[in-house]
């Protein structure tokens, strides 16, 4: 076979430097359309990116030439440099991420998911959401 094709999808999660609420909702979307265009950059598709203000949830594609770990390392060196920039001191993204493989029949659902962040959020903490997002994928 003479090329390479992938479907690889990954639902990533990371939050901020010790879930402090930090990401305000007057640049959020701002953020996140940015995060978007880390993704374009290394010629990843982003289909969904979204969160509150302690954590972002991100649905991407990656291509066969990027590795996982240095994907996550472009997104949150980028991100953070662009928070900086934008008068937010002090802040970092913590160490850890959460990363899941989705398959191509529930990408539709993960964006719906990511999508309705504010409102899930109401309802259960970044921390349980974490948690089940580990029980659940290790089903």
């Amino acid at each position: 076979m003479p090329s390479t094709h992938l479907s690889l999808h990954y639902h990533i999660v990371f939050s901020t430097n010790g879930r402090r609420r930090i990401i305000a909702e007057p640049w959020r979307q701002e953020l996140h359309a940015y995060i978007g265009g880390i993704l374009r950059s290394m010629n990843a598709v982003a289909r969904s990116i979204g969160g509150t203000g302690d954590h972002v949830h991100i649905l991407t594609g990656l291509n066969a030439t990027l590795t996982l770990a240095g994907a996550v390392r472009e997104i949150k060196g980028g991100s953070s440099e662009w928070i900086h920039q934008h008068g937010v001191r002090k802040f970092a993204w913590q160490r850890g991420y959460g990363a899941f493989t989705v398959s191509p029949s529930q990408l539709k659902r993960v964006e719906r998911y990511i999508a309705n962040q504010v409102e899930h959020h109401r309802k259960q903490t970044f921390e349980e959401e974490y948690v089940d997002l580990l029980r659940f994928k290790r089903r």
